[in-house]
């Protein structure tokens, strides 16, 4: 097979996966979420369920006690009044009684037909002060709690709470049609059992989501089950948007693709490598800002390719040809020597600024890399503290091992290293604890829904969150409207970069709004501060 052809697949298969992995990380990502989200609405659930019981029979206790401290014990015609009184007291208590030792009901109020048949145990020399049971009345096909206060000579007081006592709301309409709630008494007695059990014929426990919560006052316990496939139709709109927007990076990066490999084969390689040696590729700088204070960070390096008829061409045309060709190494190289020569006396005089510089998955497989940077950076104005790498969670690292011991190396030597399109690619949250990363990016993807779409915000809290636990720097991507700056903020997030601020620009331009930003502000200023002016990028 030619090299052209061999080109040509290859160039596909990367092109393929780079534009599918987001989709593969994204459903991951919202699944979690879901079943999460979906965990602790049950939880929820079961928790309301479980303290209405213990207010009903909480509240059936208390008028029981009174009545017995206040001497109202027998069926005379007072204690029936007191009885009532306690029903009225109580929106709960239904029905207060009398009831012997073999447990059939003496009088109750207000006062029913009794068959003479035992609705609560026979009463046992060692029985407890209190006693709750369960009672089925089937002219009203539901179960009912009955709750007991022993008075002497064998008799008890009883109590009957009304099912709607734990008539309660199901939950969000996501659950109500498929989960299941038993609320259950001492030894497994039921006392409530609500929603669909048809859902989980066929399924095994792995399929189930499940939500205990033990009452801390009462022998009770509320169970809420439901099928995992439930907590799906939360992010079900989520994944068809993610679908859909990695078929059509996949067509694009196929079409870059195909472009460059079906380009006759002298010319593509020919021109590119003429490119590198005239210097054409060169670096863009797009500031990273403070948006607490307006404060400008630094700048992400991103590399363009400066034609010679005046055109510049962005990297998602060329950077695939780059990246399989091996070409990208000495690219690299080149755009480290130029940032040296362009912004070197800028970030000498402002030591706080960041400089990051990405690289690729090929960077983290030997040590050239760190050679690179001792030797670029080592001489220059630039300080080692001053730079970050940035690896790409979109390609996979082949060596995990290796690429840790290159991190440490740079880390041992003061570059920081941070983690870019976290959330969207191959490594998923595993890269932050193998890797050893210092600052994770958050994509784009999920900052232009920010403010919109309850979802997004969560994941971007809880990559906020995760950031703050792990000692982590984290700094937006593509933002664009001041209610994402304004949301952000309310994160806990305090760096960001996007065309809010300004695009990726040249060097000059970028010198320029360095020196205009740091030119006599103070802290504090409004977002129209922190905004470049048109006539300073265009």
């Amino acid at each position: 097979m030619s090299h052209r052809y061999t080109l040509f697949f290859r160039t596909l298969l990367i092109a393929l996966a780079l534009a599918l992995a987001p989709l593969v990380a994204a459903n991951y990502v919202l699944n979690n979420y879901a079943v999460t989200q979906a965990q602790a609405e049950m939880t929820a659930i079961a928790e309301r369920y479980v303290l209405r019981a213990e207010k009903a029979i909480g509240d059936a206790v208390s008028i029981l006690q009174n009545l017995h401290q206040g001497g109202t014990v027998t069926c005379a015609p007072v204690d029936r009044t007191a009885f009532h009184a306690g029903v009225v007291s109580a929106p709960f208590v239904q029905m207060i009684g009398v009831v012997n030792a073999s447990g059939v009901l003496m009088c109750n109020v207000p006062e029913m037909p009794t068959s003479g048949e035992a609705i609560l145990p026979v009463l046992k020399s060692d029985a407890p002060l209190v006693g709750i049971g369960m009672r089925d009345r089937a002219f009203e096909g539901t179960r009912v709690a009955l709750v007991s206060w022993r008075i002497g000579k064998g008799n008890r007081l009883l109590a009957e709470i009304s099912p709607v006592a734990i008539s309660i709301d199901p939950g969000p309409d996501y659950l109500r049609a498929h989960r299941l709630v038993e609320l259950q008494l001492g030894d497994g007695v039921v006392w409530l059992r609500s929603g669909e059990t048809a859902q989980r014929d066929g399924h095994g426990e792995s399929d189930e989501l499940i939500a205990e919560v033990q009452s801390t006052k009462y022998p009770m316990i509320a169970v809420v089950t439901a099928p995992a496939s439930a907590a799906d139709n939360l992010v079900r709109d989520l994944k068809v948007v993610a679908a859909i927007a990695c078929v059509g990076f996949a067509v694009l990066f196929v079409a870059v693709g195909v472009w460059f490999s079906w380009r006759p084969e002298s010319e593509a390689e020919d021109e590119f490598v003429q490119a590198i040696r005239k210097g054409e590729f060169v670096p863009y700088y797009q500031p990273v800002m403070d948006i607490e204070t307006g404060r400008l960070r630094g700048c992400e390096v991103l590399m363009r390719w400066a034609r010679p008829d005046g055109s510049v061409i962005s990297p998602g045309a060329f950077m695939t040809f780059a990246e399989t060709s091996g070409h990208i190494f000495e690219m690299t190289r080149q755009i480290m020597r130029k940032t040296c020569e362009e912004v070197g006396d800028l970030y000498y005089e402002n030591p706080e600024f960041k400089l990051s510089v990405n690289l690729f998955a090929g960077h983290f497989e030997d040590r050239q890399v760190i050679e690179d940077i001792q030797q670029i950076y080592g001489q220059s104005k630039i300080a080692f503290q001053q730079i970050v790498m940035e690896v790409t969670e979109r390609q996979p690292l082949s060596d995990m091992e290796t690429a840790r011991k290159i991190i440490a190396e740079m880390q041992a030597i003061g570059v920081r290293v941070a983690l870019d399109d976290v959330g969207t690619g191959h490594g998923g949250f595993a890269y932050l604890q193998k890797l050893g990363i210092d600052i994770i990016k958050i994509d784009k993807m999920f900052i232009d829904s920010l403010g919109t779409d309850d979802n997004s915000t969560t994941i971007v809290d809880t990559m906020v969150e995760l950031a703050d636990n792990l000692g982590m720097g984290i700094i937006a991507e593509g933002v664009e409207t001041i209610e994402q700056i304004e949301r952000l903020r309310e994160l806990g997030v305090s760096a960001a970069q996007g065309y809010i601020f300004a695009p990726p620009l040249p060097a000059k331009l970028f010198i320029d709004l360095a020196q205009a930003l740091s030119g006599g502000r103070g802290e504090g200023e409004g977002e129209s501060d922190m905004i470049a002016d048109d006539a300073q990028v265009a």
